[in-house]
C-alpha cells in the first residue's frame, strides 16, 4: 500500500479512511501524538517516542488504549503493509468519542495512525527561517494536537519562502520553531533552550546533544535570545523528519555560515547513527 490509515483496529488506503465526527479531536484537539521516520521498515527511536507519548498521556490525563508493547506491535504491523520501507509514521491518541462537552467523555481513547512515503533529508541543504512571536499556551512540553499557533506561524514562513518559523517569547527569549527545535553554535559550543514548559523535549534534540557530547562539543542547555540567534556562528534546526539542518537566512538576512566544520561533524554523526539504527 502507498498511503495507509488506521483507526481503532480498522485500516485501509488513507484517502478512504474516515473517523466519527464526535471524536474529541474534532471538537477540542483533545489528544496527543508522535511521529518519526522509518527506513528499511525499521522505526527510528521508537522506544523514545513511546516513552514520551505515555508520559504526555499522564500529563493530560488520557488513559492509553493499549500498552507500550502492543502499541509498538501495531505500529510495526502497519509499517509492514507498505509498498516501500522509507516512510513517515504518525500516530495519535485522542481522549475518546462523545457529544461535544468540555468535561471528559465516558469512553475509551481512540488510536489513529497514518503511514506515508518520505525520503529522509540528509541535512546538506540549508533552510531559511523567519521569526514569529510565540503565542502558544504554557504546556508546550506536551505534544498535543493543539497546533493552531504553529500552523499559523508555518503558513507565514511558507508565504515568506522559508522552511520554518523561529518562535520567541516577550523579552526575546527563543523557544523553538513551529514544528522543530532550534539551537545555535557559538564559539564552538552548542546552545539549546532548557527543558521547561515552553519547549517540546524533541527526540532529535536529544540525539543532537548526544552527538555533541560524543564529539567533544560543549553543550549549554540555557535560555538564549534573538540577538544571540542573529549573531550565532550557526543556527541549527532539528526534527524527526530532518534530523539536523543549518539555516543560511533569518528574516531575509544571511545568517550563520561561520562554523560549517562543526555543523558537518554533527550532521555526519547524526546521519550515521540513523543509518546504523535502520540497517
Amino acid at each position: 500500500m502507498e498511503k495507509l490509515g488506521y483507526y481503532n483496529g480498522k485500516f485501509g488506503p488513507l484517502e478512504e479512511m474516515s473517523v466519527p465526527m464526535n471524536d474529541r479531536a474534532s471538537w477540542f484537539g483533545d489528544g496527543i501524538y508522535e511521529a518519526g521516520p522509518v527506513r528499511n521498515y525499521k522505526i527510528f527511536a521508537l522506544d523514545e517516542h513511546l516513552n514520551r507519548m505515555y508520559r504526555n498521556a499522564g500529563e493530560v490525563e488520557i488513559t492509553m488504549p493499549v500498552s507500550k508493547e502492543e502499541m509498538a506491535r501495531i505500529l510495526y504491523e502497519m509499517v509492514q503493509k507498505m509498498d516501500q520501507g522509507e516512510l513517515f509514521l504518525y500516530w495519535q491518541v485522542t481522549r475518546g468519542t462523545g457529544v461535544r462537552q468540555h468535561v471528559y467523555p465516558d469512553s475509551d481513547a481512540n488510536l489513529w495512525i497514518t503511514v506515508t512515503p518520505l525520503k529522509m533529508s540528509d541535512g546538506r541543504t540549508p533552510i531559511q527561517l523567519i521569526t514569529e512571536p510565540d503565542i502558544r499556551f504554557h504546556r508546550c512540553d506536551v505534544k498535543t494536537l493543539n497546533l493552531l499557533p504553529a500552523v499559523m506561524a508555518s503558513e507565514k514562513a511558507k508565504q515568506a519562502g522559508c522552511g520554518e518559523a523561529v518562535l520567541y517569547r516577550p523579552g526575546g527569549r527563543v523557544t523553538e520553531c513551529a514544528h522543530s527545535n532550534v539551537h545555535i553554535l557559538q564559539d564552538g559550543t552548542l546552545w539549546t533552550a532548557p527543558l521547561d514548559e515552553l519547549i517540546l523535549p524533541g527526540i532529535s534534540r536529544a540525539h543532537l546533544i548526544k552527538a555533541c557530547k560524543a564529539l567533544g562539543i560543549p553543550v549549554r542547555e540555557e535560555v538564549y535570545y534573538l540577538d544571540q540567534l542573529r549573531a550565532a556562528d550557526e543556527i541549527l534546526v532539528t526534527s524527526s523528519s530532518k534530523l539536523v539542518v543549518r539555516a543560511d537566512k533569518l528574516d531575509g538576512q544571511p545568517c550563520g555560515g561561520k562554523d560549517f566544520e562543526t555543523f558537518e561533524r554533527i550532521r555526519k554523526y547524526m546521519l550515521d547513527e540513523f543509518e546504523e539504527a535502520t540497517k
